[in-house]
């Protein structure tokens, strides 16, 4: 039972600051303050949380992130930067994974993401003949440790193959069975791209689960998969069960090229998740002027009305060696990327890792009245001044239980 008030909170849609009342895990009531003075006096008694002015959220939702492979750079030699090079030091890194090493590393990212303000995520896990089961074992021993501050979503992934993998199939039916929530592909690491999707489909439909692809990543405009996806995705009647990561190969086509891919996109209700800090560091390392920033510029798509989100892909591995778990991180890079400029833009950059990636994982994350007391305090005033200032993340609430508290700084003058 939780009886708790967040005072004096900014909310999205509200002019003044509100006071946020929390009971039995769930919004009881919100309450404009106009007299600022008076709405303190009558919560000060109460147990409460004072936001002191400061921005609330429901939180960000990190819909596309590898917690299996986090935290190796120190196994990796990483010196090209290259996709061929992150899969190579990977994939050597895997034969040494156990268990209790992936629960260790997936701990510690998962961690980092808590306290930056993250509530949900959906994490990709490989299952195959280098690790077998023990990431996804890990992985679930994680999902339960943590499930008092996120909601972790599982995908069993075929990173390195199946059309000629056996053991692959038989291991992500395997994990599907004993708690795994989709399955992901990688149709452009198999030597049959366009089987590889539909085996993926053969076992989404099989056992009635999403399915979630790592996608066109290069910047070769031609030869996509999106053409295959769509036409799969509208046969087996799985619109808006389908999402799609990476697709750099849309950032190098022309203006009519990307319109018709983003068309089909909208026709088969495919989500499109753009990960800035890995697509820039591996593209367009072969160039050696006007290196191409390689990372899709998704308000564009949103604008037609296709489901875009944010998130981070890797920590600190040889696909991405940098990382903290932030998605504001994240989404202020993506806007710089992106060259967003209005506050439009910005809100919707806001939007891909919060309510739209929130909608990907089938999670509630509107602020209203009798609705999950699921909350993130910033310091920031809006979303907007959010991402344009990196905003900090003070404190999260999940089911209104806080989870988190980040001090914020201060001066001291002399």
């Amino acid at each position: 039972m939780t009886d708790l008030t967040i005072r004096n909170a900014r909310l999205m849609g509200y002019q003044y600051p509100v006071n946020i009342h929390i009971k039995n895990e769930h919004i009881e009531s919100i309450d404009v303050i106009e007299d600022q003075e008076a709405g303190n006096k009558a919560n000060a008694s109460t147990n409460s949380y004072d936001a002191q002015g400061h921005f609330v959220c429901s939180g960000f939702f990190e819909s596309h992130i590898h917690l299996d492979k986090a935290c190796i750079l120190d196994r990796c030699s990483v010196s090209e930067g290259t996709l061929t090079e992150a899969v190579e030091q990977t994939g050597k890194a895997k034969k040494n994974f156990t268990e209790a090493d992936v629960f260790n590393r997936a701990s510690k990212v998962i961690e980092m993401a808590i306290k930056k303000g993250t509530v949900g995520l959906r994490t990709f896990v490989e299952t195959d003949e280098k690790t077998e089961l023990a990431g996804f074992n890990a992985i679930k021993r994680a999902r339960d440790k943590y499930a008092f501050a996120v909601d972790i979503e599982i995908c069993a992934f075929a990173q390195s193959g199946l059309t000629t993998k056996p053991t692959t199939q038989h291991l992500l039916q395997q994990a599907l069975e004993q708690g795994a929530d989709l399955i992901g592909g990688c149709p452009y690491k198999d030597e049959n791209p366009d089987k590889h999707i539909e085996m993926i489909f053969d076992i989404a439909e099989k056992l009635d689960v999403d399915v979630d692809f790592h996608l066109d990543f290069d910047l070769d405009p031609q030869n996509s998969s999106i053409p295959k996806l769509v036409e799969e995705t509208i046969k087996r009647d799985y619109q808006g069960r389908v999402s799609i990561g990476h697709v750099t190969k849309l950032s190098a086509m022309d203006k009519m090229k990307r319109g018709e891919m983003a068309g089909l996109l909208k026709q088969a209700n495919i989500t499109l998740t753009v990960l800035p800090a890995t697509d820039i560091y591996i593209n367009g390392s072969d160039y050696e002027a006007l290196i191409p920033r390689g990372t899709v510029n998704a308000n564009q798509f949103a604008e037609l009305g296709i489901n875009t989100t944010i998130s981070s892909n890797n920590i600190l591995n040889a696909f991405t060696p940098y990382g903290d778990a932030s998605l504001i991180r994240m989404a202020n890079m993506y806007a710089n990327l992106a060259q967003l400029s209005t506050d439009d833009e910005i809100n919707d950059a806001f939007d891909m890792i919060t309510k739209n990636a929130a909608k990907l994982l089938t999670i509630n994350s509107v602020i209203k009245v009798g609705a999950p007391a699921t909350l993130v305090v910033l310091e920031s005033k809006n979303a907007v001044e959010a991402i344009r200032s990196n905003a900090q993340a003070l404190a999260g609430f999940k089911n209104g239980t806080q989870t988190f508290n980040n001090q914020a700084a201060e001066i001291y003058f002399k």
